[in-house]
């Protein structure tokens, strides 16, 4: 059983800390607000990986996606709501984003974000049916479980981390110019992975 859970929290790992948009997210919020305040993103983001990981490893997540008409309106979507998203991140203030966040308005708000950027990704769904869903056919009863609890806890660790990091660094950048740079560089990234989905078509 040990086996089974390094080796699901070891490929975890592998996919979940390359650069893309749910991970530039989270730390980028980390940043412009307090910890606490972060949490809500970080509890969604997680709870997001946790629901597909899920289905991954249950197979249905692959009934889903067998279809090509499903792949292709995830792409289309995802690929408005990045453009959208993007644009957002490009003209946010971070002189007045921190006040804002103070009294949680924009709580439901960057929650739905969180969601939509965790499962509009095409990409992300279809590595984590064809590595975690994969690994785990080799797996069943307790050893399945420590596999899939595995990969579950390196996400949750992974997006607090992230988080606290993003406060630290904010927490730093008195002048808020730093923020403000971390809002366009995830502007860019946002913008390039729509650029990526559409050319996967």
């Amino acid at each position: 059983m040990f086996a089974a859970f390094a080796h699901g929290f070891i490929l975890a790992i592998g996919l979940i800390m390359p650069l893309g948009v749910q991970n530039f997210f989270v730390f980028t919020q980390g940043a412009v607000r307090r910890f606490g305040r972060a949490l809500p993103i970080v509890i969604a983001a997680g709870v997001c990986d946790t629901l597909l990981i899920a289905l991954a490893v249950s197979g249905v997540s692959v009934v889903v996606l067998h279809f090509e008409w499903t792949k292709t309106l995830l792409v289309v979507l995802g690929f408005l709501f990045l453009l959208y998203m993007g644009y957002q991140s490009w003209r946010s203030k971070p002189e007045t984003s921190r006040n804002a966040a103070q009294d949680g308005a924009a709580a439901p708000r960057l929650i739905g974000y969180t969601v939509m950027i965790s499962l509009l990704n095409p990409h992300a769904l279809l590595d984590t049916i064809g590595l975690i869903g994969t690994s785990s056919l080799g797996y069943s009863g307790s050893e399945k479980a420590a596999f899939t609890g595995a990969c579950i806890l390196v996400s949750w660790i992974w997006f607090l981390f992230l988080a606290a990091a993003g406060h630290v660094l904010g927490a730093r950048d008195a002048s808020g110019r730093l923020v403000g740079w971390l809002n366009k560089a995830s502007a860019v990234v946002m913008w390039a992975a729509a650029v990526y989905l559409l050319l996967s078509l």
